[in-house]
């Protein structure tokens, strides 16, 4: 994939987007890093997100993920393409009981009509809990 910029503008309305999608919102979703490819999403942990064992709810991994994903393809599209999943792959590591979760995600392969993406969704002390890989298709 050949490195392009991401303009002050994008991180601007990718930072409103996510503020302004209500399930983004719900969840507590927040866009920490946007670059070409590639975006790090954070979710605070809160009791709300908690399965009944107390730890963070597998969806909520899930959702934090999808969402990471479609954002580093977001950056690789142009300004009149869309894009949505077509599959997710996750991998459950380790439960996450406290704090926040930041997510990474990176588009491994940006073809004429799909993008394959990958993601890490790491603990604050830097521990893996999850793992992802997914496909999207340009709309």
């Amino acid at each position: 994939m050949s490195e392009k910029t991401i303009t002050d503008e994008l991180r601007r309305t990718a930072s409103e987007m996510i503020k302004k999608s209500h399930f983004s919102a719900l969840l507590g979703f927040e866009l920490v890093d946007l670059e070409y490819g590639e975006a790090t999403l954070r979710l605070p942990m809160r009791d709300e997100l908690r399965q009944p064992y107390g730890l963070l709810h597998g969806g909520a991994t899930a959702s934090l993920i999808d969402t990471a994903m479609a954002y580093a393809c977001i950056s690789c599209l142009a300004k009149d393409e869309k894009s949505t999943t077509i599959d997710l792959t996750v991998h459950y590591l380790r439960p996450h009981t406290d704090g926040a979760v930041l997510c990474t995600a990176k588009v491994v392969r940006h073809g004429r009509r799909v993008l394959t993406v990958s993601a890490e969704a790491v603990n604050e002390q830097g521990k893996l809990i999850a793992t992802a890989l997914s496909t999207y298709m340009k709309i």
